[in-house]
């Protein structure tokens, strides 16, 4: 019988896991073509606005495979319950029996998205933080917020949020550990930040091309459909490196499948994330680059986040 583990034990569990670690090796087993990732499967849902993704694969040779169902509805805040829904199911590769069932209810792929947040800007942000910028005020802005103090720590923050009281609400909560700014517009969050990212699932671009300053990383979390976008698209052709953490992703999705379709830039300057990863030469060479990194989420990540709790647990 397949082991249940519930949200309590998995949040116990990932406190002793270096998860940017794990993605990190996710990314370069992908890029090197040691997985197999099947395209997303999607439900897109208008009455309340919301999404599911299916993603799953496996890593060749290795003991298992992860099927992952993640959800947002986005008006749930009202019902006074988080956006983010799911679960994760591990299998074993060798003869398909079910092995656990993590009812994360959506916090592995916060996390995950958190943790893949950190990897890019460890390698892409400018060295000099001036300041971080966070778009966006939901669960995946504060865990963005957290997991990049792990290797580019800066403690002056601009938010920008849809509403005033939900950048209020932002700030209160995370106003002990940072010095936070509330941005009027995210034009004005980019004046003062360096290093941003973007979290909200807009379907309007919300930071323009004339926006950036030099030496600018962004890290782009929200736009994982076809239909979301939170970059104009001119930005992504005023960068000097763009990265996407799955370019067969990018083909259908996010903010370089917005940008390809409106002609500002061509697929051949796209670099993969785990590519970029064991190349110094395809990473930032000067505090001046404008960097974007697209993350779409890509299900190699939840396999080593499931892998990683299943194995925490079976330790305990």
């Amino acid at each position: 019988m397949a082991t249940v583990i519930n949200l309590k034990e998995i949040k116990s569990i990932v406190k002793n896991i270096d998860v940017v670690a794990a993605m990190e090796e996710g990314f370069i087993q992908y890029s090197n073509g040691n997985t197999v990732v099947p395209p997303v499967g999607e439900l897109l849902f208008e009455e309340p606005k919301g999404d599911a993704h299916i993603k799953y694969g496996y890593i060749k040779n290795d003991d298992d495979y992860v099927i992952k169902i993640a959800s947002g509805f986005y008006d749930n805040a009202k019902l006074g319950i988080p956006s983010s829904q799911g679960l994760m199911l591990l299998f074993d590769q060798k003869t398909g029996v079910p092995k656990a069932v993590l009812l994360d209810e959506g916090y592995l792929t916060d996390i995950r998205t958190a943790a893949a947040g950190a990897l890019s800007a460890k390698y892409f942000a400018p060295k000099e933080i001036k300041a971080v910028g966070i778009i966006g005020t939901g669960i995946q802005a504060k865990l963005q917020l957290q997991y990049l103090q792990t290797h580019t720590p800066c403690n002056s923050v601009w938010v920008w949020g849809r509403t005033k009281v939900n950048a209020e609400k932002f700030a209160n909560e995370l106003g002990t550990d940072f010095d936070i700014h509330i941005a009027e517009s995210p034009s004005e969050l980019a004046k003062h930040c360096n290093l941003i990212v973007t979290t909200t699932p807009s379907e309007l671009p919300l930071l323009k091309a004339e926006d950036i300053q030099k030496g600018t990383h962004i890290t782009a979390v929200g736009s994982d459909t076809e239909h979301k976008q939170e970059l104009e698209s001119k930005l992504l052709e005023k960068a000097d490196i763009i990265i996407s953490d799955s370019i067969p992703q990018s083909k259908s999705r996010g903010e370089v499948y917005r940008a390809i379709k409106d002609g500002e830039i061509n697929e051949d300057q796209i670099i993969e994330l785990g590519t970029a990863l064991q190349n110094l030469e395809l990473q930032r060479t000067n505090e001046d680059q404008i960097t974007i990194v697209d993350l779409t989420g890509v299900a190699v990540q939840d396999i080593m986040i499931t892998k990683a709790v299943y194995n925490g647990y079976i330790k305990k």
